[in-house]
């Protein structure tokens, strides 16, 4: 296993998910960190837990620490969203294993939005699991590309 620290913030609709997720991963070996919620609260707000454990990924990745992360919500855009605005995060919305993968291997995301509505928790679990064991390419093209990306994060110029 090369990721050992997993950061996870979900809303109220990702809760049940979040929980198998933090004891089954966290027997699996990851060290598990929950940005939240605590409590059920089916009036909450999903940005902050998922900006948290987005800044988080990225201060423990700048630290050397290997960590991902993972963003779950009722269908997993919005926490997507609001995770993508942490600079240097690339999270992607996965639907199956196969976008799972691809989004390790060619987009080197580091955080997997999943919709917890959108699964039964076996196949969540599956989906997720594909994210966290799949390694980047390093393929020229996607280090290219990604490049370009976190380029235009940081200058906001665009290159072709």
């Amino acid at each position: 296993m090369s990721v050992t620290r997993i950061h996870i913030a979900t809303d109220h609709a990702g809760m049940e998910l979040s929980s198998h997720l933090i004891e089954h991963l966290g027997a699996a070996g990851y060290q598990m960190v929950d940005h939240g919620p605590k409590v059920y609260d089916a009036e909450d707000d999903y940005p902050a837990f998922c900006i948290s454990a987005a800044q988080a990924v990225i201060a423990d990745q700048a630290k050397g620490i290997k960590a991902l992360g993972i963003v779950l919500g009722g269908s997993g855009n919005g926490e997507q969203i609001a995770a993508n605005k942490v600079r240097g995060i690339r999270a992607a919305l996965a639907w199956n294993v196969d976008t799972a993968r691809l989004a390790r291997q060619h987009n080197d995301a580091n955080v997997v939005a999943v919709g917890g509505r959108q699964h039964s928790v076996q196949e969540a679990t599956q989906i997720i699991e594909a994210f966290l064991t799949e390694p980047f390419s390093g393929d020229e093209r996607h280090v290219r590309r990604i490049a370009k990306i976190s380029g235009y994060e940081t200058t906001g110029q665009i290159t072709q």
